[in-house]
């Protein structure tokens, strides 16, 4: 397998400034996570974006789509921020013979606590094993974009139907 990462910033791939008591985004993380879990297949990490996804704009998911069309390889795999993962996904929704995998986290992947590492595993799996199509994988699930929603009080992803 080929995985092309795209990274469009989020919880995932924030920073904690303590002094400032502060997050900002930074540089990906998904190509660490890989590399530290020593995977045998091949992956690149591009860069998009470094945005929280509350402050993502139609034009920010028009260069995602751009990108993600331009790839010539079939599984691609996205990381980007939990509040408008749903909306950047349906805007990929009629690219046709990719599987495409969304996936980010709800603290920084820097955090010792963190869900990325488990996320981004769960995510790899779910780009392996799919039919060409869009898909959000999170907390160990795997969605449908268009049938899928953000529980923000619960904190979780869950289905729609």
């Amino acid at each position: 397998m080929n995985l092309k990462i795209f990274s469009m910033g989020g919880t995932i791939d924030k920073i904690y400034f303590d002094d400032l008591s502060d997050y900002a985004v930074g540089e990906p993380q998904a190509g660490e996570i890989l590399k530290e879990a020593n995977v045998t297949f091949d992956f690149e990490v591009e860069e998009v974006l470094r945005k929280d996804s509350l402050h993502l704009t139609d034009e920010d998911r028009q260069l995602l789509r751009g990108r993600v069309q331009a790839h010539p390889g079939k599984y691609v795999l996205i990381t980007h921020g939990t509040d408008s993962m749903v909306q950047s996904a349906k805007v990929l929704m009629d690219i046709a013979d990719k599987v495409i995998v969304f996936t980010g986290a709800m603290s920084p992947a820097r955090f010792k606590g963190t869900d990325a590492v488990f996320n981004v595993g769960c995510a790899v799996g779910a780009v392996q094993s799919l039919p060409p199509g869009v898909y959000i994988s999170m907390s160990g699930q795997v969605f449908r974009a268009d049938k899928v929603r953000k529980n923000r009080d619960a904190g979780r992803f869950e289905a729609t139907e």
